[in-house]
Parts: structure tokens; C-alpha cells; sequence
């Protein structure tokens, strides 16, 4: 709510926000988009090295007034006891400031206590400022001030009420996605007039400008790749719908650096699949949109088509699922492409959560065989093989469950379909092995 107020808030005054997203997720991602009107993006230390963080930051933030950042999980939280990859680390990384929104329900000194501790656990990290949040009334507030003032010097941004009302309902362990809300407008002015009402703008906006300048960056090798441009530029599709949004920006941008001329699909509306050289099917939730994706029979048939014909198709997680034979939700069953032989059926417990790491043992068009890959998985889904004949799998799972907790990653023809999901602004060879598949296929 803060970092949707905040961002709505300033862009509502006329200043051009770049917002950005800690850690993997599209649908924070989505909704900072939404509420900035300008594209987010994901910085993430485990699917990115130093040099990738920085030089994303920096590009990324280019014209913007000012930078919001949106951290996950507890400020120290990691992957080990250093806390490596934690939101702490990010912003020791990018040297910026940072605004704690601490809950203090039924506390008052101890808050500053709390604080106090993230102040001494690590003395490198820039805390300014924080921000109470589900505060109960004046007198609880003014303790609480008193006391940060006192015993932690740094300033109260911002004290958020308790709300009775949360126009951003969840699922799955999150939002439910910008898309599938009617009311996000609504939603997004309501965390924008509760930013407006609680925090002081104006000390968070000069605490944003109290800040070092970065180390310049590492200059860019040439790309082992040409691009292609003109009528000899590969046509790529990518399904993008009420199904299947989950795309991280890079990834497309990537695809159209290189020549690549991308071209936006919607599976559930459109008849037949285009001509195309290639074809990018991202995640989503096709659950919620089984029925309509079932009812288009003539664009799977198209598709279906395509793939036995050898179009290179990369899909994941919610792709991986519409390639699938049959989809079963509550039930019942919603036939899907029908390209692969696999049912997925949907669990009310996560099957797949989490980073992954990925060997690449078997040859195909994308990744080189010893590849070690980075990526992350979120599924409600069961993959269930209809048939074994045939099934051959690309990837050893050394992290992350995949499709059984040992092997991800399905090949078939020219398709490559699997639960993780890749962040090509830390695996640049993604988009040019399928760039370089769409060009060999356009021969």
C-alpha cells in the first residue's frame, strides 16, 4: 500500500516515477506499473549478478525524478545466515536510503527497541526513516515518535491507522493481479489518498535526494550476436491476455534488440496463431481463464499445427500448462493445446515455490548442455504425464522442485516448456539462443 500510494501520490504531482521490485515477483511488479505509469522492474540478486543490478538500476532510472524501490520480506531476511540476497544488501548495493514500515500493533517503546536492532545489526545500512503502520490512535502514536526520536535519531515519516476496509484482495500467497480487477483504479487511489493523509512527502522526497553517486559501471562486451533488422527480421509472438501477462520487461526487450520483431497474441480472442518464427508463451494464471482458452478451438488448433510443423516455442509455467493435454481445476476438466503429453491438475497447496537451479543436461535450441541456469518457480499445478514414450527432459534440478522435484524442462520438436521462469537481464543467453532458433526457422 505505501509503495503504491507513494508512487501514485508523486505521480499525480507531475514528477515521473521509475519504480522497481526486490526480489521475482510479477504481480507487485504489475501493480507498480499500473500506479506509475511507467514500467517496473526487478532487481533480484540471486537471478543477477552486481554488474546486472547496477547497470539495470541505472538504465532503467534514466529521466525519472526519483527512484522507489519496493524491498521484500524483512529487511535482513536471506538466503543464509549473511543474508545474501536480502533487501538489506540491495540497497547497501545501490547506496540509497531506506524507509522501514514497521508494524505496531499493541507496542509502543518497543518499537524504538526494534528499530534500534536493525539499526546496530548492520551499522552500513542507510535506515532514514520510518513509517508505522496499523497505529492505533493519537496517544500509542505519540509514544511511539517519542521514543524513536530518543533512543534511535532518525525521523517518523509517516503513521498509517489501522484500516477497516483493503481494496486489494489476495490469492495465492499474493495480490491478485491489476488485470483481473475491475476496481484497480479504485484501488490504487485509495493507498494513494491514505499515503497522502499519513506520510510527510515532503521529508521523503528530500531524504531520496541525500544520496552517493554509484561507482561507474563495467562497459558492455560486444554481443557474440548479430542483429537483424528489415525484412529478414524474425517475426516472435508472445501470448499476452487476461491468461498469460507474466513477463518481465527485459525479457521482450531483449528479443527486440537484437531485431527481433515482437508481435502480441491473444490466445483467447484471436482465431489462429500468425505467422510467426517463434513464439513466447510466459506464465500467468490460466485457471482463471480455463473456459474461454478451452472454447478457442481454431487458435489451438492453429498452434498445434505450428508446433508439429517445428515452430520453436518456449513456454513457462502458466504456458507450460496450455501446451499441456487437459487442465483440471475444481473437477473439472478444460482440454488446452493438447501439445504436449501432460494433464495439469490444480492443488490447493503450492507444488513449486521459490528459486531454482537448473542443470542442463540434454541437448535443445535454447541453453547449451552443461548450462548452469538461475531462475524461479510459483505454481499451483501438478504435472502428470499421460504418456512416458518420448518424454525427454532437458533439466536436472539442483534447487526447486520443477516437475518432480528431479527433472524441469520438456522437449518436444522444437519446444521447450518448463516451470521455471528466466530473467534474461541475468541470463542473456535466453533471448539470443531463442532469437538465433527463430532465425534458423525463418531459413
Amino acid at each position: 500500500m505505501v509503495s503504491l500510494g507513494l508512487s501514485s501520490a508523486w505521480r499525480k504531482k507531475g514528477y515521473r516515477i521509475a519504480p522497481f521490485k526486490k526480489g521475482p515477483d510479477f504481480i507487485d511488479a504489475g501493480w507498480l506499473t499500473f500506479a506509475a505509469d511507467r514500467s517496473c522492474y526487478n532487481l533480484d540478486p540471486f537471478l543477477m549478478n552486481r554488474e546486472q543490478i547496477l547497470e539495470s538500476f541505472v538504465l532503467h532510472s534514466n529521466k525519472a525524478d526519483l527512484s522507489l524501490i519496493e524491498g521484500n520480506r524483512g529487511l535482513y531476511d536471506g538466503l543464509d545466515l549473511e543474508g545474501r540476497c536480502s533487501t538489506a544488501e540491495l540497497a547497501k548495493l545501490l547506496k540509497t536510503p531506506v524507509l522501514i514500515v514497521l508494524d505496531v500493533t499493541m507496542t509502543t517503546r518497543t518499537t524504538a527497541a526494534v528499530l534500534k536492532g536493525c539499526q546496530v545489526f548492520d551499522p552500513d545500512l542507510n535506515i532514514a526513516g520510518v513509517i508505522l503502520n496499523r497505529v492505533a490512535g493519537p496517544r500509542q502514536e505519540s509514544l511511539i515518535r517519542a521514543a524513536v526520536e530518543k533512543y534511535c535519531g532518525i525521523p517518523v515519516v509517516g503513521s498509517v491507522p489501522k484500516q477497516k476496509k483493503d481494496p486489494f484482495p489476495e490469492r495465492h500467497m499474493g495480490l491478485i493481479p491489476f488485470q483481473e480487477r475491475d476496481q484497480a483504479e479504485k484501488a490504487v487511489l485509495w493507498a494513494r489518498e491514505t499515503v497522502k493523509e499519513n506520510l510527510d512527502l515532503d521529508k521523503i522526497w528530500k531524504m531520496a535526494r541525500m544520496v552517493e553517486k554509484l561507482e561507474a559501471l563495467p562497459k558492455e562486451q560486444e554481443s557474440e550476436y548479430e542483429t537483424i533488422r528489415g525484412d529478414d527480421a524474425p517475426r516472435i509472438g508472445f501470448i499476452r491476455d487476461m491468461s498469460f501477462w507474466f513477463y518481465y520487461p527485459e525479457n521482450l526487450k531483449q528479443l527486440e534488440e537484437l531485431g527481433a520483431v515482437l508481435v502480441e497474441i491473444d490466445a483467447i480472442s484471436d482465431n489462429e496463431l500468425p505467422p510467426l518464427d517463434a513464439l513466447y508463451i510466459g506464465g500467468g494464471f490460466p485457471e482463471t481463464q480455463a473456459q474461454p482458452l478451452a472454447d478457442n478451438q481454431s487458435f489451438k488448433n492453429s498452434l498445434r499445427e505450428e508446433v508439429e510443423n517445428g515452430l520453436p516455442v518456449y513456454a513457462e509455467c502458466g504456458g507450460f500448462m496450455y501446451l499441456g493435454q487437459n487442465l483440471l481445476v475444481n473437477h473439472k476438466t478444460y482440454p488446452m493445446v493438447g501439445a504436449l503429453p501432460v494433464e495439469f491438475i490444480l492443488q490447493k497447496k503450492p507444488q513449486g515455490h521459490g528459486y531454482t537451479i537448473l542443470e542442463v543436461d540434454r541437448s535443445n535450441p535454447y541453453y547449451p548442455v552443461g548450462e548452469t541456469l538461475k531462475g524461479h518457480e510459483f505454481h499451483y499445478s501438478k504435472a502428470v504425464l499421460t504418456e512416458k514414450e518420448g518424454v525427454n527432459f532437458v533439466f536436472k534440478v539442483s534447487r526447486g522442485n520443477g516437475i518432480d522435484g528431479l527433472r524441469d524442462g520438456i522437449l518436444k520438436k522444437n519446444i521447450l516448456a518448463t516451470y521455471t521462469h528466466i530473467h534474461a537481464a541475468g541470463t542473456p543467453l535466453w533471448a539470443k539462443n531463442l532469437f538465433r532458433a527463430a532465425c534458423d526457422h525463418r531459413k
